[in-house]
């Protein structure tokens, strides 16, 4: 688990670099996600599965911003973001395939997925609480005189109407904490479209109300994304207090694979925001001659040969045996032993 998240290099990474680095990562989440789909469909997988296709640009700005120390708190369509914090493959398939050799033991969900002594939190299902898991994470920080440090969490538009939304962005604001909160603008809140969902004219106008650093991006476009999401996250560290970052984009997919999204208005696929970022993107390499076509299908042939033979290992892994476990997920057999004997 984080194997690939280390300090920020002595070298400066140049934009080529770091979009060429954005992009694999895209890769690797679009075509891991594909296979998780199709392994849901066979019927491999309980629990849902939600894809982030769409979002991909979007979720890899924060995840590839982030260092080691920091807290990063992904949500259901966060693969990309996952990947460049430093998740894996392995433990993706494991955690949704149930295999005892899993992050999570084969427990807590498909999407629930996490290692918090590494500041990578599981994800909270009910939305808007995982801004008061960080923000409570990023004071605790504070507490012990960790300086530098950056929490990063994510949330969808519809996510904004909650009250726990309410609760963990007045907080941070008031303690101005290093908080980033991305919030994917889709169009729908699961079926609900934003014309339902609120009244403002534009979600930055949340960040006025609650005294935040307010910046809007268009999700689609990986450019964009890296720079507006990379100097937010700068402010945040930098002492600036907490920042709110809209992205404009549509979810290219259903709610979950259970949904075939028949409710979205086809006029949102024709919009601005309508494009596929990995397409984009892929335009871009291909214009500035950063990567070649044949590049783009070798590295699409690499990961999906590494995804389907690490998926063919894990299905042969074994599930937990609840007559056999004692693991618990807050403390373990020693810690509960010792509570036992006062």
């Amino acid at each position: 688990m984080l194997d690939l998240l280390e300090t920020e290099p002595q070298r400066k990474v140049t934009a080529q670099e770091r979009y060429i680095q954005a992009y694999r990562f895209m890769l690797v989440a679009r075509l891991l996600e594909e296979k998780l789909a199709s392994l849901y469909r066979a019927g491999l997988i309980k629990g849902g599965v939600f894809l982030g296709k769409g979002q991909e640009a979007f979720s890899v700005s924060l995840g590839l911003h982030l260092r080691k120390g920091d807290i990063y708190a992904p949500l259901i369509r966060d693969q990309a973001g996952r990947m460049a914090f430093g998740d894996t493959i392995l433990d993706t398939l494991r955690t949704y395939l149930g295999s005892q050799l899993g992050p999570m033991r084969g427990r807590d969900g498909n999407i629930h997925r996490g290692s918090p002594g590494h500041g990578y939190y599981a994800m909270i299902s009910h939305l808007g609480a995982m801004i008061s898991a960080v923000v409570g994470g990023l004071m605790a920080r504070r507490l012990r005189g960790e300086t530098d440090i950056v929490g990063g969490s994510c949330i969808g538009e519809g996510g904004t109407s909650t009250g726990a939304f309410h609760e963990g962005i007045n907080v941070a604001a008031v303690e101005k904490v290093p908080l980033v909160l991305l919030v994917a603008n889709n169009q729908y809140a699961y079926s609900t479209p934003v014309s339902r969902q609120f009244a403002c004219r534009n979600l930055l106008d949340k960040a006025v109300g609650y005294g935040l650093e307010g910046h809007e991006v268009d999700g689609t476009n990986l450019e964009d994304c890296l720079h507006v999401v990379g100097n937010a996250v700068r402010a945040a560290r930098e002492g600036g207090g907490p920042q709110l970052v809209v992205g404009t984009l549509l979810r290219l997919a259903g709610h979950g694979e259970h949904d075939d999204a028949s409710y979205v208005d086809p006029v949102h696929y024709q919009a601005s925001y309508g494009g596929d970022c990995m397409h984009i993107a892929e335009r871009i390499l291909i214009e500035r001659s950063w990567l070649s076509r044949e590049e783009l299908v070798e590295w699409r042939r690499e990961i999906s040969l590494e995804v389907e033979l690490l998926s063919e290992k894990v299905l042969t892994e074994p599930a937990p045996d609840p007559l056999e476990e004692d693991w618990s997920a807050i403390s373990n057999v020693e810690l509960r032993d010792s509570y036992s004997e006062r």
